[in-house]
């Protein structure tokens, strides 16, 4: 067994010890664990922007594009979001334990379904070091024991926050391998995550394409994820004017490196106003690669090629089509989407239910930026990110989605005849 097997094996046997304290553990106290881990990260403030900074120069020297640095970057405001969500998280109400639904069979057999933990999960993460913070606040809060391992460029921030959760965890009286994080940088920690089969319940990864397709092709257990956010806005041809160009320049520009952020612009051929539409995102600075169409009503925009209807670009480009219809709009998403975040712009009721029922994306949004996919703005508290898949949970995950259920047969004495 190799170095890295053997402390995959370790954290995850402590990780499991530490889920069958949880699994006893009142909502209550997991609440106030968070509320202090919360405070914890509060006083911990210097040191956490001390190390970020060094993980900041780190990445700058290392060659770390904008996206890049714009999501490992952490400032007083960000810090303070960052404790805000995890308070959020102490304060929603807990789902272990709620009965989904309840049946009385004929013969006095009651039937419930009542949420219970997934267990040990592992997550596996990128260049965010809120996810420290994010992820196990959900963890706990869900009665979930977690080993997190962040990408190396964020290793100094990671250890920061983690320390400062763990203070807080302790203080409430929970065990502190509650929450683990992986303290190298080896990637070949990330291969014996994958395979530590019977020590980690299900594995989410979070980050870029490459390292969502690693975790599913290698992983020997579970995975929840999504691989791409090539995320579309159709405007409809009855879109309200305004309304098209304050959602399409929100959901490219507000921030280009989120993977709700809109990739692909359809505009229906018969929209009185693409040129307003198309000259709003490119005085914002948005490069517009079109097809003919597109390109004929503006002069800075540049040829569309056949890949870039299948790029999640992840800064301010935008791929742009003329369609005939929402038909045509709903075709191009089933060939080109990546079943995360899709939106229709229009005032056509019909048109937009339409849309919604066949859109087959984890989420769909009817006049609203796709900025919107997140599980914060979901009432969700923070999200431990967002699920394209069909099992289990889709969307946002949050505390809902790091649960599953047992059924629970209550008699009276029965006996199967």
């Amino acid at each position: 067994m190799s170095d890295h097997q053997l402390l995959m094996t370790d954290m995850g046997q402590r990780a499991r010890a530490a889920f069958a304290v949880l699994s006893g553990v009142a909502s209550a106290q997991k609440a106030r664990a968070l509320t202090a881990a919360a405070a914890q990260l509060h006083a911990h403030q210097s040191e956490i922007l001390a190390a970020n900074v060094q993980d900041m120069d780190n990445g700058r020297a290392n060659g770390l594009n904008d996206a890049m640095l714009d999501r490992l970057m952490i400032n007083k405001e960000r810090l303070d979001a960052i404790a805000s969500a995890v308070e959020e998280v102490a304060a929603l109400p807990d789902p272990v334990g709620a009965v989904i639904d309840r049946n009385e069979r004929p013969n006095g057999l009651i039937m419930e379904r009542v949420r219970v933990p997934l267990g040990v999960i592992g997550i596996i993460y990128e260049s965010r070091p809120n996810v420290t913070a994010d992820a196990a606040a959900l963890g706990l809060r869900s009665g979930n024991a977690v080993i997190l391992r962040g990408g190396s460029e964020a290793i100094e921030s990671n250890r920061a926050i983690h320390k400062a959760m763990v203070a807080g965890v302790v203080e409430a009286g929970l065990p502190e391998d509650a929450i683990q994080l992986v303290q190298t940088t080896d990637r070949a920690a990330v291969g014996a995550m994958l395979k530590a089969s019977g020590l980690i319940d299900i594995i989410i990864p979070r980050g870029g394409k490459s390292l969502v397709a690693r975790v599913q092709e290698e992983a020997r257990v579970p995975v929840l994820a999504h691989l791409d956010g090539i995320c579309h806005t159709y405007i409809g041809k009855a879109a309200d004017q305004e309304k098209a160009i304050a959602i399409a320049v929100n959901a490219k520009m507000r921030r280009t490196g989120v993977c709700g952020a809109m990739e692909t612009l359809l505009i229906d051929q018969d929209y009185p106003a693409p040129g307003p539409l198309l000259r709003a995102l490119l005085d914002e600075g948005c490069e517009i690669r079109g097809d003919d169409a597109i390109m004929e009503l503006d002069p800075r925009t540049v040829s569309a090629d056949a890949q870039d209807w299948d790029t999640e670009y992840l800064a301010p480009i935008v791929s742009a089509r003329m369609i005939g219809g929402v038909d045509e709009a709903l075709a191009h998403i089933a060939d080109h989407g990546s079943h995360h975040t899709d939106v229709v712009v229009t005032e056509d009721e019909a048109v937009a239910n339409q849309f919604i029922q066949h859109a087959d994306s984890a989420i769909v949004m009817w006049n609203a930026s796709s900025q919107f996919a997140d599980g914060g703005e979901f009432g969700l508290g923070a999200e431990i990110g967002i699920s394209t898949g069909r099992l289990h949970a889709r969307g946002p995950v949050a505390l809902e989605g790091l649960t599953t259920y047992k059924w629970v047969v209550r008699g009276t004495g029965q006996i199967r005849p």
